[in-house]
């Protein structure tokens, strides 16, 4: 009896040291239990697994938002009573994509561990860097990436001991693929030029750092942000925007031309001049010249005038103010 639970405890330790080596691709012979493809838009039905099946499982189109692929194995509650019967193993660089059935496999093994005595098991995997995973009492996160072009990776369930019962070699595991949703949204930079200012150049900083290309998606933490664009060519501009978790914002960047404005604020019967020359009420805005200027008021016999300091790339907005004065005197 001591020999045989001596033999199972060394064969166990030889299977946990193998992943340890620096080796690479492996020849195994699996059953293909099913494939999976975990996506952004997509859920999963769970898939039976027995003792030693196995799983492939690809990654969907789009992938912006997944920072890692949760795995979930669910087992019968007799299972408890057969811990270190089984383990698990993750391959990945695998030499093709078999369909269900018996496959043999040229592949490299990226994770391998004993499964514990629970009813429910979760891997979370990585698939890139800054993924903010970490093993919980209620997950396990393998160390290393599994940058996406490694996909599809196989996930397999095998015995660590020899005779197993015919209990645990009937036992129908259920398993469950599903994406890691980052709390990131993207935004979509979108120029307009002025019409007699095209292609001029110009620079974006988000959150205070350089966007080095206007025409990529770029991926942000939700929540709100700020935005200035630079230019010697069009107006500067700072402003804010509110990015959603999984959600592409279009953020429109009006280029304006950088020639300062003058809008003029006045009762209807008002006269207006600039520079001692008379405004025309038609105009909303008015460009000018960099500089100082007079600015000019006229309602009857009363005229109130102002000189400006105009700056390039401003708007100012010129207002008659007309206030009563109230003086208290013993």
């Amino acid at each position: 009896m001591h020999i045989k639970k001596n033999v199972r405890v060394i064969h166990i330790i030889l299977l946990l040291l193998i992943p340890c080596l620096n080796i690479g691709a492996e020849s195994v012979r699996v059953i293909i239990a099913g494939n999976l493809e975990v996506s952004f838009d997509k859920a999963n039905n769970p898939l039976s697994m027995n003792y030693n099946d196995s799983v492939l499982i690809n990654l969907g189109t789009d992938i912006r938002f997944i920072k890692g692929i949760e795995l979930e194995l669910t087992a019968p509650q007799a299972w408890l009573k057969y811990r270190g019967s089984l383990a698990m193993a993750m391959y990945a660089d695998i030499d093709k994509s078999p369909p269900p059935g018996v496959a043999d496999l040229n592949a490299r093994r990226i994770a391998f561990e004993p499964l514990p005595a629970k009813i429910q098991m979760v891997y979370q995997i990585p698939i890139r860097s800054s993924h903010g995973l970490r093993s919980t009492p209620y997950a396990t996160v393998p160390s290393g990436i599994t940058q996406p072009a490694l996909f599809p990776v196989l996930f397999r369930i095998m015995p660590v001991i020899k005779g197993l019962s015919d209990e645990l070699e009937s036992m129908v595991f259920q398993f469950v693929a599903r994406p890691i949703i980052s709390d990131e949204g993207a935004i979509r930079l979108i120029p307009r030029y002025p019409e007699l200012l095209q292609g001029k150049p110009f620079t974006v900083l988000i959150n205070d750092n350089v966007i080095s290309n206007l025409d990529e998606e770029l991926l942000l933490k939700e929540g709100e942000h700020h935005l200035v664009v630079l230019s010697d060519d069009y107006r500067n501009e700072t402003r804010r925007f509110v990015v959603e978790r999984t959600k592409v914002l279009d953020v429109v960047i009006e280029l304006q031309d950088p020639t300062p404005l003058l809008i003029f604020e006045a009762p209807q019967n008002a006269r207006i001049f600039l520079n001692n020359v008379l405004v025309s009420r038609d105009r909303e805005a008015i460009p000018v010249e960099p500089g100082i200027h007079e600015a000019k008021i006229q309602v009857g016999d009363y005229t109130i005038s102002k000189t400006l300091v105009v700056q390039r790339g401003k708007t100012y907005r010129v207002a008659m103010a007309v206030d009563i004065d109230v003086v208290e005197s013993d």
